[in-house]
């Protein structure tokens, strides 16, 4: 049986999007104007922010997010315990981080098929 990841990778990964990242103001615009609990401007976001920096992963580390996210939804995790300690420059709060995570799935796996081809 293979053992339970760690969701610490995920806070690294999440981390464009936390106040304590480094002052970005064109950053920061980006991420207030779009809302977090709609399925396509979240995707527009991790598009914009997450896209270029996850491609320059190895696959082995693109692997790793993929798995940790499959991991955690196919376990019926809330998510609760990632969410809480950050502090994000979303407008709102995260309605369902179920579907965040979803959302954050669908678009890695995009990315790392992209890559490939």
């Amino acid at each position: 049986m293979k053992s339970k990841p760690s969701k610490t990778a995920l806070i690294g990964l999440l981390f464009i999007f936390n106040i304590e990242n480094s002052k970005d103001e064109r950053r920061e615009e980006i991420i207030v104007s779009k809302n977090v609990n709609d399925a396509a401007e979240l995707s527009e976001l991790f598009d914009i922010l997450l896209k270029p920096e996850f491609s320059r992963y190895p696959p082995g580390a693109q692997d790793k997010y993929i798995e940790v996210i499959s991991y955690y939804l196919e376990a019926g995790d809330s998510f609760d315990d990632l969410f809480e300690d950050m502090d994000t420059y979303f407008d709102q709060e995260i309605d369902d981080q179920r579907h965040f995570m979803e959302v954050l799935l669908s678009c890695l796996k995009r990315y790392q098929s992209e890559s490939v081809e």
